[in-house]
């Protein structure tokens, strides 16, 4: 789970420019390669920080792009949550730029300010018209180089925090299932905590936990530094290393020791809670970012769960008329991540119904499995999707920023497209029986109750 949480409107030129840029991509069956190509200047500085410049100036915009080595999968028990925290108090002041002053002065020169926290990292990104790009490269440094932390700022944000998480989970229900699901499926490894925390620990985080983390953790050698758009490379390396040489490196520990230990049978959990339908979430352990088999899995996932056409929607929604939705997410982790599937069924109807369906195409896929049409459809799909998310200065940037934290090296995007290509029906069968297996299996069924009154 991403937690975006922040924004500011952008004024018209940014946005004209910006779906400018959307309008004129190439569309999926035109030159793959064209669209994908990655010419970029990488620059480290003494102090460890590493710098990606991709130049496009097809529009008058740079997108400005800072991801962090950190995230849930990095805290402990007792501070939950203090990376998604601390992503809201790098918007609250620093020694030269007061409270609310980021926001504000970034506003004022028609820029767009956005930031979001994962179990794998941490990301903040502005995009701005090309001739501002000093001033971004100024507010950006200052707040690595001088945050604040302002005791009163610290009791302030965590009680937006504790309302996010109120909102997102305690009074959710996908949210507490979801929340249930990865406690029930990871023991040891922390990706069973959320990415909000838990409640008791964000009551407890104070000032000098978010000071340590700071310190640990908002290093110029735990980051990488991404700008993409209308700016010349010289002259951004100039002001880079202008504002950010002066920032010391630190002694950064982010590796994580504990490998989640093999499952050996289904687990299951209940979660009762006020709602109208049944509903069900089935997990598996997938794959990390290491693995090729995570190409196989997303293929997998798209012919079970991508449209209406597909394997799932079409047993569960049409043939059997069970179901009103069915739906799968894989998102891609350092460490080997979570499958699901969430199925919310029609009133009056069993979820047991729910889970024999997708046990059965799970089965039957292992065995059989799929026809050449749908994996040439689910391949397209992801190969279009794949080229679409390329298709701004800002996803640009996004994409490069990701792929540094999850593989360690943002040239693995160019092969993503043939990845998906090479996919092959034995590959299909292989991860439907290794994955998709019952001791493998983490189940969290949904009771309805009637509301109190």
């Amino acid at each position: 789970m991403i937690s975006n949480v922040r924004s500011i409107c952008a004024l018209g030129l940014l946005l004209a420019a910006t779906l400018l840029a959307m309008s004129g991509a190439p569309h999926a069956g035109e030159s793959k390669s064209a669209a994908i190509k990655l010419d970029v200047t990488v620059e480290h500085l003494d102090n460890g920080l590493k710098v990606i410049l991709l130049e496009d100036h097809s529009v008058p915009v740079v997108s400005y792009q800072t991801f962090f080595r950190v995230g849930a999968r990095n805290e402990r028990p007792g501070i939950t949550g203090i990376s998604h925290f601390m992503e809201h108090m790098m918007f609250n002041g620093t020694e030269k730029y007061g409270p609310q002053e980021f926001d504000r002065v970034l506003e004022a020169n028609g820029g767009y300010s956005n930031a979001f926290t994962s179990k794998n990292m941490t990301a903040y990104y502005e995009d701005f018209a090309s001739d501002v790009l000093e001033l971004i490269v100024d507010l950006d440094s200052d707040r690595l180089k001088s945050l604040a932390l302002d005791s009163q700022y610290v009791v302030s944000e965590m009680g937006v925090v504790k309302e996010e998480r109120r909102l997102s989970i305690d009074n959710s229900v996908a949210g507490v299932m979801y929340e249930e699901l990865y406690a029930l499926a990871y023991k040891a490894h922390p990706y069973s905590w959320p990415v909000l925390g838990w409640m008791s620990d964000l009551e407890r985080i104070d000032r000098d936990d978010c000071v340590e983390y700071f310190r640990t953790f908002y290093a110029p050698n735990n980051a990488v530094l991404i700008v993409a758009g209308d700016f010349d490379s010289a002259e951004a390396m100039r002001l880079i290393h202008e504002y950010y040489d002066d920032i010391p490196s630190q002694e950064v520990s982010s590796d994580i020791r504990t490998v989640e230990p093999e499952q050996f049978g289904e687990r299951r959990a209940e979660v009762h809670k006020p709602a109208e339908l049944p509903q069900v979430m089935i997990g598996y352990h997938g794959t990390s970012a290491a693995s090729d088999d995570l190409f196989a899995l997303d293929v997998l996932q798209t012919i079970l769960t991508g449209g209406d056409s597909s394997r799932l929607y079409r047993k569960l929604v049409r043939d059997l008329g069970i179901a009103l939705s069915v739906r799968s997410s894989f998102g891609w982790n350092i460490d080997p991540g979570l499958i699901y599937f969430d199925v919310k069924m029609k009133p009056g109807e069993d979820t047991v119904k729910g889970e024999e369906a997708i046990y059965s195409e799970l089965e039957a896929i292992a065995s059989e499995g799929v026809t050449e049409d749908e994996l040439e459809r689910a391949k397209k799909m992801l190969e279009a999707d794949f080229i679409r998310s390329m298709q701004t200065v800002n996803r640009k940037a996004r994409k490069i920023g990701t792929y540094e934290i999850l593989f360690g090296d943002y040239r693995g995007i160019t092969e993503v497209p043939e990845k998906f290509r090479r996919v092959t029906n034995d590959d299909i069968k292989r991860i439907a029986g290794e994955y998709f297996n019952r001791n493998n299996r983490n189940v969290v069924t949904l009771v309805p109750e009637r509301a109190d009154g």
